[in-house]
């Protein structure tokens, strides 16, 4: 992912190797080419259970490695663009698969090799229409691995059921103290399929470490997150474990000073993003639930690429005007040439 002008990207410096390209994979998930805050996530993965530090570091390494092999453009490799879809895609064998299972390493290890192969094909189809492929890959190999995980019984757990079709939404709507203060981290650590509130404030500290204005964001997206699903009425449960809030954070990050510069029109653009991402959770999960339910970053995914699609035609948000073929395809009566 490429930031924008206004943004500081982590630069390539001599003598750098393998070591040092590797933990930007895990730092590129919140769009950071920065080891330390790559360092600081496995950190926060390993206060949970240690094996997750390890999935998500073995994950990016089998992809950065896959696309090394494969002759990848440097700059990709370097930054930790190679990496960060098959981090997330092993972290989520992990979690959900369970990390001590030899069947989930030998999976997640094919998976994030695949992951490899995915992205490359991502990042060729969207570059036609200047669109990133952000965690669209991930999003195809963990809901492949989670539609067909009933049909193989050392793929999916012995204990875990499907989970039924969507009901009404059931529960009290009000929020306490507590449920806000937990929404607010666990809307971050839901980044990386944490339910724990202290690795989301770790990995708060390694956005910070590495980019005020991205931490700044990630606080936004979150409480936008928050608002936006007591505001349509989510019961308070759903709200304070961070499920509603992750895509926001991810959303208001992408949106405001990686991809469009910050200012404050591309704020309250990408807060308006972040709360399109709450409403849309919901309604992906419910798409999902005959398979598990989980939405993974697809509500994030989807409202970034429609918002940034609909940043060319916003002067305001880019700082320039629209290319001629896009001013002409407005014109009343305009047809499109044969080429």
């Amino acid at each position: 992912m490429r930031r924008s002008d206004g943004v500081r990207w982590g630069r390539r410096r001599r003598g750098e190797g393998f070591g040092r390209w590797l933990p930007r994979g895990p730092a590129q998930v919140m769009f950071l080419a920065d080891a330390r805050t790559g360092a600081v996530f496995c950190l926060a993965l390993a206060t949970v259970d240690w094996r997750y530090g390890g999935y998500a570091l073995g994950g990016a390494a089998l992809g950065t490695g896959t696309a090394r092999l494969l002759h990848v453009a440097r700059d990709r490799v370097e930054q930790g663009l190679e990496g960060y879809n098959s981090c997330l895609v092993a972290l989520w064998c992990a979690v959900f698969l369970g990390a001590g299972r030899p069947a989930t390493a030998l999976l997640a290890a094919a998976a994030c090799v695949v992951t490899a192969v995915a992205t490359a094909a991502v990042v060729r189809l969207l570059d036609a229409w200047r669109l990133p492929p952000l965690t669209l890959p991930y999003c195809l190999l963990a809901s492949a691995v989670t539609i067909a995980a009933p049909a193989f019984q050392r793929v999916r757990p012995h204990d875990a059921g499907l989970a039924a079709l969507p009901g009404p939404a059931t529960g009290p709507t009000g929020l306490h103290w507590e449920d806000l203060w937990r929404a607010f981290f666990h809307g971050i650590s839901q980044v990386f399929f944490l339910d724990q509130w202290y690795a989301g404030a770790l990995l708060l500290v390694g956005l910070f470490l590495a980019d005020r204005v991205a931490g700044l964001l990630a606080c936004a997206g979150s409480v936008t997150g928050i608002l936006t699903a007591w505001a349509l009425g989510a019961p308070a449960a759903g709200i304070a474990d961070g499920t509603m809030g992750c895509n926001a954070v991810l959303v208001a990050v992408a949106l405001c000073g990686v991809f469009l510069a910050a200012t404050p029109a591309t704020l309250l653009y990408a807060l308006l993003g972040a709360a399109t991402a709450t409403a849309v959770t919901p309604a992906v999960a419910h798409l999902l639930a005959p398979s598990g339910g989980r939405a993974f970053t697809w509500p994030f995914v989807l409202t970034t690429l429609c918002f940034l699609a609909a940043a060319r035609s916003f002067p305001r948000l880019t700082g320039r005007p629209p290319a001629p073929d896009e001013v002409r395809s407005r014109l009343p009566g305009a047809t499109a040439r044969a080429a």
